[in-house]
């Protein structure tokens, strides 16, 4: 594994992106963002492994397996498992390994009860309400780590 692989792990919902609520999530798939990760983390010199789950222990193990493996760092797109798991929470704060919190819309904007981020509380930082492109700034940032 090259010293600058990012895990970009999705939580729930984030498989049907393209066609749940394209006003606020955009219309481009989750495959979609793939592939432009993936080119952008060549020019950077990286290389990302891109997963989904509607699951949220599969989130908790893979946020292990990242530490374990020697992840440089993961991009998290809990979906509403944001405003809910102490569970990631949790993982996030038992690995060394940076956390960066992606959303695609900002949260801050929407409904009050998606105020509350647990996952940003452990997180390295957070970027939101820019659409596929949050992913790519956060894999900006995260490369500089």
């Amino acid at each position: 594994m090259t010293s600058k692989h990012i895990y970009v792990l999705n939580g729930p919902n984030l498989n049907r992106l393209g066609k749940r609520e394209p006003g606020i999530y955009g219309s481009q798939t989750l495959e979609d963002i793939g592939a432009l990760l993936t080119k952008r983390a060549q020019a950077l010199g990286c290389t990302v492994e891109m997963r989904q789950s509607n699951h949220e222990g599969h989130l908790v193990d893979w946020l292990h397996e990242a530490e374990d493996k020697g992840a440089h760092a993961v991009l998290l797109n809990a979906g509403a498992f944001t405003h809910t798991s102490i569970a990631l929470l949790d993982a996030i704060r038992a690995i060394t390994a940076p956390v960066i919190e992606v959303h695609l819309s900002n949260p801050h904007t929407r409904e009050h009860f998606r105020h509350q981020s647990w996952v940003g509380q452990a997180a390295k930082g957070t970027i939101a309400g820019f659409g596929a492109n949050s992913y790519l700034l956060a894999l900006e940032a995260a490369a500089t780590l």
